[in-house]
């Protein structure tokens, strides 16, 4: 899927428009490195106009050695002969002019046919893994950590990840990210025979972290039109355009839920200190081991985990019959970032907390995963710094 290096937000929403359904974007070339990092299979890398041209030109360049297979398509304000010439020299496959959405489609396909030609057919067709963060009690942080879990996955746009709401009657992804969806799964009702995935993309909502969500309905009501049939057929819809589908669910086992369970791959079960929560999550326990949800691939997240209250991680881990996969310690920290629509990941990525959490992410993934650091951050960065890092490479992975 085509990777879009821009920093300017209003930009990614108009290029992204004009690039194939699934395409991704990014505001940094370090985030770009790390996608690349990420897919090996990558055919294309579009470099918008906000970018510096000497900054752009000097990354066709550096792919041109380093990944031969990736075409490398430079979007300009205003075409010159000047700006043609030296893109050229550096190894870009195509200039076109920011105005020119026809254009910039079609040098992602020639893009794209010569990928095919350079590697074959059989390269590129990826299936993502979901990840259902459950809990069968409320009130134990469950959205927090949905939240804060796949801003560490996506790992500041290195992976693709879509998140989504199914807590359909009172979801609160959208309000803890601060995000204002125009589109909700109630427009995908009644498309269960008909859903592709670039009518499910033009659901989801961005946020600015490059990830993206599909947003629970505004009214508790829609929740019994959101049959069991779309559910699945939203949850493999999505597999197909993202690395990791997160879903928050419902503190129940209502049919939505047992629906999303049985599409997991991995299952994390929220749990906090307290007898009433860990006699429900032992029960919920004993009903996935009952219907063979998640077998092996079941991950125990202690939120708000304090020795203090008299249950240690050993207690729990008797009790449970699992070992306690993460545990994110209570803190007003975590709190404050939330209600400031700032998940403390992104706010704050050397805490406790985000260290727990990239730590679940990183099992998840099976490789290591850093923090992600928020643009505020990186444009601390003094600028030599800064041009040191964007020529740093990663050991590429093999094609």
């Amino acid at each position: 899927m085509p990777v879009l290096v821009e920093p300017d937000t209003p930009t990614v929403t108009s290029l992204l428009k004009a690039m194939p359904p699934g395409s991704h974007g990014v505001s940094t070339t370090d985030r770009m490195r790390a996608w690349l990092d990420q897919h090996p299979d990558e055919y294309v890398v579009v470099l918008g106009p906000d970018l510096e041209l000497d900054d752009a030109l000097k990354i066709a360049e550096d792919l041109r050695t380093t990944k031969p297979t990736v075409s490398v398509v430079l979007v300009v304000a205003a075409l010159d002969t000047q700006v043609l010439t030296r893109a050229m020299k550096a190894g870009a496959r195509d200039v076109v002019q920011a105005d020119d959405i026809g254009a910039i489609s079609e040098a992602i396909k020639q893009a794209h046919q010569l990928f095919v030609a350079l590697r074959g057919p059989s390269g590129a067709k990826s299936v993502g893994r979901v990840v259902t963060v459950f809990s069968p009690k409320g009130g134990v942080g469950k959205t927090t950590m949905a939240v804060n879990l796949s801003l560490a996955l996506c790992e500041g746009g290195a992976r693709k990840v879509c998140l989504v709401d199914l807590d359909l009657a009172f979801g609160d992804v959208a309000i803890t990210m601060q995000l204002f969806p125009t589109h909700s799964i109630e427009q995908a009702i009644g498309s269960e025979d008909s859903l592709d995935f670039p009518m499910l993309e033009g659901l989801l909502t961005r946020h600015q972290d490059s990830m993206m969500v599909l947003a629970a309905p505004p009214h508790p009501d829609i929740r019994e039109r959101v049959t069991p049939v779309l559910v699945s057929r939203i949850l493999r819809t999505l597999k197909e355009g993202f690395d990791y589908v997160v879903v928050d669910t419902a503190p129940s086992f209502d049919d939505q839920v047992l629906t999303a369970l049985d599409e997991t791959d991995e299952c994390v079960i929220v749990a906090t200190l307290d007898v009433p929560t860990l006699k429900n999550v032992k029960v919920a326990l004993e009903t996935l081991e009952m219907l063979n949800i998640a077998s092996g691939h079941r991950h125990l997240l202690l939120n708000r985990a304090d020795d203090a209250v008299g249950i240690g991680s050993d207690k729990v881990e008797a009790i449970l019959g699992m070992p306690v996969a993460a545990s994110v310690s209570t803190s007003i920290d975590v709190a404050a970032a939330t209600n400031a629509g700032t998940p403390i990941v992104t706010d704050q990525p050397q805490h406790g907390a985000s260290a727990a959490i990239v730590r679940l992410a990183s099992t998840l993934a099976g490789e290591p995963v850093s923090a992600p650091i928020s643009d505020d951050v990186a444009q601390q960065d003094e600028p030599a710094e800064k041009g040191r890092r964007m020529f740093r490479r990663k050991k590429e992975s093999p094609a």
